[in-house]
């Protein structure tokens, strides 16, 4: 008996969504190209889970209702690419803002003191 035969008997949960995730994974493939919808390079599928360079299911549009799960509203990006997503919330946007505000008005404080 295969591996995924056994697999399917001792955890049908985990195997019914992993062959759900795989078909969508091939549907979105088949529709969009092997390439990252963000960084527009190449993906791999042979790689191990995990890896930085394998495909990810992305939302492109994200809420909380059972809609943004269509096909539609789904794309594939690089592990890596999907994480940067991740950490760049409204709220580390407007810290960004704020540090870079701070930086500048610190630098011309310290040209206004050199030139007086």
């Amino acid at each position: 008996m295969p591996a995924s035969t056994i697999a399917r008997y001792l955890n049908p949960w985990k195997h019914k969504r992993e062959q759900e995730r795989l078909r969508r994974v091939q549907a979105l493939r088949s529709r969009d190209g092997e390439e990252c919808r963000r960084c527009r390079r190449p993906m791999r599928f042979d790689f191990p889970a995990g890896h930085d360079l394998t495909a990810r299911i992305e939302q492109i549009v994200s809420s909380p209702d059972d809609a943004a799960e269509t096909l539609d509203n789904l794309c594939l990006t690089h592990r890596r690419c999907n994480a940067e997503s991740a950490d760049y919330t409204a709220e580390v946007q407007e810290r960004v803002r704020r540090k870079a505000e701070a930086d500048l008005l610190s630098r011309s404080r310290k040209r206004n003191r050199k030139a007086a």
